[in-house]
């Protein structure tokens, strides 16, 4: 198989590495990975693409690229240049929670959006984060090694996006070989409340994530409360359903 990998982290962050050792947990000695991602920080630019300009590729080392793109061009230069071939795109693990309407903005899901049109292997993977719980990546492998085992062993579905999104769990507090528990659901339609902030350079709406509006199992409740939680998607993000199995 083929991996095409990307983010809207940027290709230097953190999670970019994770992702890539999630994935040689899973694949093949005989399988490839390739890494096409955005030159530096592209968060919550959605579906976006550059129209009106080439896009710059830069080789950052064996089978790694940089584009000075969205997330969504990094999938579309990567399927229709650097990894024509490509079998599963992945996009993550991004540095913070996509979940509930955060799925309508989010360049990682976009990314795993587009490669849905095209292929039927797309997933997002995600780690919420809380500031009271240490931001590491060494265990980020084990939570999802068995989850993308059977997404990708199973999966056949043409225009589903799985987003997959880690708790703020602090992983020592876990037994050796320990994961926190896996729930498939639904995605959690509530808006942010946003308060607006007026001041002399204009107007700032701000919102309190970690308190944010949510419903009773949905993906942001659950994953909240401590679990690995799996929603499927359609191409049409304001859409959703539950995953099954």
């Amino acid at each position: 198989m083929k991996f095409l990998l990307t983010n809207d982290d940027g290709i230097e962050a953190p999670g970019m590495d994770a992702l890539v050792n999630c994935v040689s947990k899973i694949a093949s000695p005989h399988d490839q990975v390739v890494v096409v991602a955005p030159d530096r920080q592209r968060s919550e630019c959605g579906h976006s693409v550059t129209q009106g300009r080439p896009l710059k590729i830069q080789q950052v080392k064996e089978h790694w690229f940089s584009v000075d793109g969205t997330p969504v061009d990094c999938v579309r230069v990567g399927l229709n240049h650097l990894a024509k071939d490509a079998d599963v795109v992945i996009s993550g693990v991004n540095q913070g929670a996509n979940l509930g309407v955060d799925v309508m903005v989010s360049g990682t899901i976009a990314a795993a959006r587009e490669a849905s049109l095209h292929l039927p292997i797309a997933i997002a993977i995600s780690h919420y984060r809380h500031p009271g719980i240490p931001k590491t990546w060494d265990h980020v492998p084990e939570w999802t090694e068995g989850i993308l085992r059977r997404i990708i062993g199973g999966m056949n579905n043409k225009g589903r996006v799985w987003n997959i999104n880690l708790p703020a769990i602090d992983p020592g507090t876990l037994a050796s070989g320990q994961i926190p528990p896996i729930a498939h659901c639904g995605v959690d339609m509530n808006p942010h409340q946003r308060t607006p902030q007026i001041g002399a350079d204009g107007i700032t709406l701000q919102s309190n994530f970690q308190n944010r509006p949510r419903d009773a199992g949905s993906d942001v409740d659950l994953c909240f409360g401590g679990a690995i939680t799996i929603t499927e998607l359609n191409t049409n993000a304001s859409h959703h359903e539950s995953a099954s199995g």
